[in-house]
C-alpha cells in the first residue's frame, strides 16, 4: 500500500489552503458546522457515530473519529435530568463549577440580578461561549452583562447540547477558552406536542409551574419538489419564592465552639459609635423609650434578616419560538430561527440600612440626640419601612436567517446574519434619599410642624421615625440597559483531494461581529443619593472582523497498529478595533490503533476580549461577603503576624467584624487587553466490540491563562495585606482599602479589574455509558465524573499563587476535587423509570481559620428518581423525585445566605413533580 510522506502531504494542503482564502476572501463570516443529522439519524447513532457528525468545535463534516473531547446530552437525557431550565441542567455538570448564577443566588449576582449562566471547570462565566445552533447570542441580563443569559433560550426548545471541552478560539473566536456549549434546537415535528408538569417541596413551598405546546409540519411543497418544514414553540414557566428562615432560621456563626445565631450587626434600633470610643445601641423595642440606649451587644441586638430574604427567588418567564426551512430541487437550503423571550423576577431582600453607603453624624447638642455626646450612627436598619424587593423585566429576542448550498456533492457554502438583543429594567423599591434623610437631621431646614415641607426625623431607636418622615426619605429607583449583538458571516467547506488515507478536507470563511452593552443608572443613584451602593453610566461597543482556515489531513490508514492516523489544523485571524489584531490556532492528533481503541490529543491557543462592562463601567459599589482577618485580632497568638499587623494599623483591640458584607468598589479599565490561554487535551475512547453499547472515555486537560482580568476578591486582598511583613505588600495601600478610624470597619475596599493574574488549572474528565437488553429490559447507564488536580491562581506578578481546588470560596462557588452525576434507567414495555446520584466531594474553606466549624465540608450526594408510563400512544405521564432523602446543604461560614455556598448546594430540599406530555 502506498504511503504519503506527511511532509509532502503538508506542502500539498498549504497551497491548496491559500488558493481557498483567496476564493474567500470575498465571502463575509464563518457561523456553524456543515448541516447536522436529522433527528431521527440522531437517535439511531451510536456515540462514536455523533462524535463524528458532530457540529461543535469545527466546520468540517468530519467521518474521521473525532479529535476533542465533547459531551452530548440528548433529549432523552434532558427528559430524565427533570430540569426546568438551560442553567438547571448545565449546573449540575460535573465539568461546571464556580460562580454562576441561578434562582438561589442572584441576590448577590455579579451579572445582573436574575440572569443565570454555565461556567465550565469554574473558570468564568466570560469564558465559556454559548452558541445557539453554532452561532453567538448577545449577552444578557439588565445591561452591560459579561456572558449569556440562559433564561433567554427556552428548554422545550432544545434538541441536545453539545459541550466542546477544549479551548476553540481557532474555530470560533474570542471567549471559547474553558470550552464551548452548543445549543442544538429541535428542527422538525410533524402535529403537535403539549406538555404540562407541576412540582413542590416537601415542606410545601417553592412551586414550580411549566407549560409548553409545540407545533409543526414538514413535507413537500405542492407539485415541486422542494422541501418545507415549520415549527412553533410556546413555553411558559412560573416558580414560587421559598423564605430563607424556612431553610435557614438565621444566620449562623461560631461562638466558644458552637454554632449560634450570630444575626447581623446592623440593627433596628441603631448602633452608634460615642465620641469616647463606646459602642451603644438604641431603644429597638416598638413603643418603647424612644432616648433610651445602652451598650452594644451583639448577642442582644443584632438582627435576624433571614425572614426578610428568600432562598430561592421568584420567576416568571414566557417564550415564543419559531423555526423555519426551505430546501429547494437544486439543494439551495434557506432557514431562519426566532425567539423572544419575556422575563419577570424579583428578589425579597431585608430592610435597607443608614450609615453603609453613607456616613451619619449626629451632634451632642442635636435634639434628638440624648446621650450628650457627638455620635457616628454607624449602622440603622429602616425596619418602620419594611423590606425592599429587587425587580427585573427583560426582553430578550434572536432572529438568524442564512442560506446554504451543496455545491456538487462534497463541498458547502453557507452565509447568515444574525442579531439577538436585550432590554431590561431593573428597580429597588424601598430605597431612602440620603439627601433627604440629611434634611430631616438638619433643624436649620426641618420642622416637626403638621404641615412641615421638609420633617425632622429621629433615627435613635426604633420606632421613633413618623409615617411623615417615611414618606418623605423613601422612593422607588429603576436602572436600565441592555445588550446588542450583530453579526454577518460565511464559510465554505468540503473535499479538497483524496490520498491515499482518506479525503483531505478544508473549510475557511469570515465574520464580522459587532457587540453594543448600555447600563444607565436612575438619576437619584447617579446622584449618588440613593441608598443603594454608587453607579454610573456605562456605554460601549465592540467591533471585530475574523477570517479563519481549517482543515483535516489523514496521514495514515489500515496499517499495522494504525487503523487510521489523522492530523487536524485550525488557524483563526482576529482584527478588534479597540485591540488590534489576534492569531490563534489549534493542532490535533488522532490514533485509532485498532477498531475498539481512539487516541486523541490537541493543543491551541485562545484568548477572550474584555468585555464593555470591564473596559468602561464607571465606579460601582456593591455590598460583596468579605472576611476581614483582624475580626477578633486580640484574640490570636501574640507572635501572630497577623495580630501585629492589626494591632499596628490601628484597628480596635475590641474589634468585631459585625457584617459581612462590605462595600466593595468595582469599576472598568480601558486599558485592559485581552486574554491569552493555551490548552492541552490528552484523551482515550473505547468501545469494546465484545460489548455493544458499552463506551469509556478518559480526558487530561491543561490551561494556562495569562493576562488574566481579575478583581482579587476583598477576602484574598485583605488575607494578603495583613499576613504580609510589617504591612508591606502592595495591597496595602490605601488605594485598596481603607478603615474607619474610629469603629476599625472597612469603609472603603476596591477590586478594580486589571491585565494582572495568571491561572493555571489541570484535571481529568471521565465518562462510562452503556446500553443492553435483556429479556424485555433496555438498561442505559450515563457516568460523567470530572477531576480537579489543580487550579492555581497568581493574582498579580510576584504574588504566591492559590490553590483553589478542593476549596469552597466566599463569593466564587467551589472548586471540589472531584464531582460526578450517573443515572441508571431501566425500561419495559410501557414503563421506564430513572435513578440518578449527584455526589459532590468534600472540601475545605478557602481562608477560614483551621479547626474552625465549617472550615472542613463533608461530601454530599444527592438522589433523584423519575418514573415514566406510555398511557397511550398519545400520551405520557411522569412522576419524580429530587433531593429523594432530603439532603440539607453543609454549613459554610463566610456565606450569608442559607448559611452554605448557594451555588453548589442545593436549598430547596426534598422535591416531587407530575407531569404529562401529549401529542397528535
Amino acid at each position: 500500500m502506498q504511503i504519503l510522506f506527511p511532509a509532502r502531504a503538508l506542502l500539498r494542503a498549504q497551497r491548496q489552503l491559500s488558493a481557498a482564502c483567496l476564493i474567500l476572501g470575498s465571502l463575509v463570516s464563518p457561523v456553524m458546522a456543515a448541516s447536522s443529522p436529522s433527528v431521527e439519524d440522531l437517535f439511531e447513532m451510536d456515540l462514536k457515530q455523533l462524535l463524528n457528525t458532530r457540529v461543535t468545535g469545527s466546520y468540517l463534516s468530519l467521518e474521521s473519529p473525532a479529535y476533542s473531547p465533547i459531551t452530548v446530552i440528548d433529549r432523552e437525557q434532558i427528559t430524565r435530568s427533570a430540569a426546568n431550565s438551560l442553567d438547571e441542567l448545565l449546573q449540575q455538570l460535573p465539568i461546571s463549577a464556580g460562580y454562576a448564577g441561578n434562582a438561589g443566588n442572584t441576590y448577590w449576582g455579579t451579572n445582573g440580578n436574575s440572569s443565570t449562566h454555565v461556567n465550565l471547570r469554574g473558570l468564568g462565566i466570560n469564558r465559556t461561549l454559548v452558541l445557539i445552533d453554532g452561532h453567538r447570542i448577545a449577552n444578557g441580563g439588565t445591561g452591560a452583562n459579561a456572558a449569556v443569559d440562559l433564561n433567554a433560550i427556552p428548554l422545550s426548545l432544545v434538541e441536545r447540547i453539545e459541550i466542546f471541552r477544549d479551548g476553540a478560539s481557532a474555530i470560533y473566536g474570542a471567549d471559547a477558552v474553558a470550552g464551548v456549549v452548543n445549543i442544538i434546537t429541535r428542527n422538525k415535528l410533524q402535529g403537535t406536542e403539549a406538555s404540562i408538569r407541576y412540582g413542590e417541596t416537601s415542606k410545601h413551598d417553592g412551586a414550580v409551574r411549566n407549560a409548553q405546546i409545540s407545533w409543526g409540519a414538514s413535507g413537500q411543497l405542492g407539485a415541486s419538489n422542494n422541501q418545507a418544514s415549520l415549527l412553533v414553540d410556546l413555553n411558559h414557566y412560573t416558580s414560587d419564592p421559598i423564605n430563607m428562615a424556612s431553610r435557614a432560621p438565621c444566620g449562623l456563626g461560631e461562638v466558644n465552639g458552637k454554632l449560634v445565631c450570630v444575626n447581623s450587626g446592623n440593627t433596628i434600633g441603631g448602633r452608634a459609635r460615642l465620641a469616647d470610643g463606646q459602642r451603644i445601641n438604641f431603644n429597638q423595642t416598638a413603643g418603647g423609650d424612644g432616648d433610651f440606649y445602652e451598650p452594644y451587644s451583639a448577642s442582644k441586638h443584632n438582627f435576624n434578616a433571614n425572614p426578610y430574604l428568600n432562598a430561592i427567588n421568584p420567576v416568571d418567564r414566557t417564550s415564543l419560538s419559531a423555526k423555519a426551512e426551505l430546501i429547494t430541487q437544486n439543494q439551495l437550503r434557506l432557514f431562519s430561527t426566532f425567539m423572544y423571550t419575556k422575563q419577570e423576577a424579583e428578589q425579597l431582600a431585608s430592610p435597607g440600612i443608614l450609615g453603609l453607603n453613607r456616613p451619619m453624624s449626629i451632634s451632642a447638642d442635636h435634639p434628638t440626640n440624648p446621650t450628650g455626646q457627638n455620635l457616628v450612627l454607624e449602622r440603622r436598619r429602616l425596619l418602620e419601612a419594611g423590606t425592599r424587593n429587587f425587580y427585573q423585566d427583560i426582553d430578550y429576542s434572536y432572529g438568524l436567517i442564512g442560506m446554504e448550498y451543496k455545491i456538487r456533492d462534497n463541498w458547502l457554502w453557507q452565509i447568515s446574519i444574525n442579531h439577538s438583543r436585550n432590554t431590561g429594567l431593573d428597580g429597588w423599591t424601598n430605597v431612602a434619599n440620603l439627601d433627604r434623610v440629611d434634611q430631616t437631621l438638619d433643624t436649620s431646614i426641618c420642622s416637626n410642624a403638621p404641615n412641615a415641607a421638609i420633617p425632622c426625623g429621629d433615627y435613635l431607636g426604633y420606632g421613633d421615625l413618623s409615617e411623615r418622615v417615611l414618606d418623605y426619605i423613601m422612593t422607588n429607583i429603576e436602572d436600565s440597559g441592555g445588550n446588542e449583538q450583530q453579526a454577518i458571516a460565511a464559510h465554505l467547506g468540503g473535499e479538497l483531494m483524496q490520498l491515499p488515507a482518506g479525503a483531505l478536507l478544508l473549510a475557511a470563511g469570515a465574520e464580522i461581529r459587532e457587540d453594543k452593552a448600555w447600563r444607565y443608572p436612575d438619576p437619584l443613584v447617579l446622584a449618588r443619593a440613593a441608598n443603594s451602593g454608587e453607579q454610573e453610566s456605562v456605554k460601549g461597543t465592540l467591533k471585530a472582523q475574523e477570517a479563519f482556515v481549517e482543515t483535516n489531513i489523514p496521514l495514515l490508514r489500515d496499517l499495522p497498529a494504525i487503523k487510521s492516523l489523522g492530523l487536524s489544523g485550525a488557524l483563526r485571524y482576529s482584527d478588534y478595533d479597540l485591540f488590534g489584531d489576534n492569531t490563534n490556532y489549534k493542532l490535533a492528533l488522532n490514533w485509532q490503533p485498532v477498531d475498539d481503541l481512539e487516541l486523541r490529543s490537541s493543543y491551541a491557543s485562545a484568548f477572550r476580549t474584555p468585555n464593555v462592562p470591564e473596559l468602561f463601567l464607571g465606579n460601582l459599589v456593591q455590598n460583596r461577603i468579605t472576611r476581614d482577618p483582624c475580626n477578633n485580632w486580640s484574640s490570636l497568638p501574640a507572635n501572630s503576624m497577623t495580630r501585629q499587623n492589626c494591632q499596628a494599623a490601628g484597628v480596635p483591640a475590641n474589634y468585631q467584624q459585625l457584617v459581612t458584607s462590605v462595600p466593595t468598589t468595582v469599576g472598568g479599565n480601558p486599558d485592559l487587553q485581552p486574554e491569552e490561554a493555551h490548552t492541552h487535551t490528552l484523551g482515550i475512547l473505547w468501545q469494546p466490540a465484545f460489548a455493544p453499547g458499552l463506551s469509556a472515555s478518559l480526558d487530561y486537560y491543561s490551561i494556562n491563562i495569562d493576562k488574566a482580568i481579575v478583581t482579587v476578591d476583598g477576602t484574598t486582598r485583605l488575607a494578603a495585606c495583613y499576613n504580609s511583613n510589617n504591612l508591606s505588600h502592595p495591597l496595602c495601600g490605601a488605594s485598596h482599602f481603607t478603615r474607619n478610624p474610629f469603629s476599625g470597619e472597612i469603609n472603603y475596599l476596591s477590586v478594580q479589574w486589571v491585565n494582572a493574574a495568571r491561572e493555571t488549572q489541570q484535571g481529568v474528565d471521565l465518562r462510562l455509558s452503556g446500553q443492553t437488553e435483556w429479556e424485555g429490559w433496555q438498561a442505559q447507564l450515563d457516568w460523567y465524573t470530572s477531576y480537579l488536580d489543580s487550579y492555581q491562581i497568581q493574582p498579580y506578578q510576584n504574588a504566591g499563587r492559590i490553590d483553589y481546588a478542593g476549596k469552597v470560596t466566599s463569593g466564587r462557588g467551589s472548586y471540589l476535587k472531584w464531582r460526578s452525576l450517573a443515572s441508571l434507567t431501566l425500561a419495559r414495555a410501557n414503563w421506564s423509570g430513572s435513578y440518578g446520584i449527584r455526589y459532590l466531594h468534600k472540601g475545605t474553606q478557602l481562608d477560614a481559620t483551621p479547626g474552625s466549624i465549617g472550615a472542613n465540608i463533608p461530601a454530599v450526594s444527592y438522589h433523584h428518581l423519575q418514573m415514566r408510563y406510555q398511557a397511550a400512544k398519545t400520551l405520557e405521564l411522569a412522576l419524580g423525585i429530587d433531593n429523594l432523602f432530603d439532603r440539607s446543604a453543609p454549613y459554610v461560614s463566610n456565606w450569608l445566605d442559607t448559611n452554605t455556598d448557594t451555588m453548589t448546594y442545593d436549598q430547596a430540599g426534598r422535591r416531587w413533580y407530575l407531569g404529562a406530555t401529549i401529542k397528535w
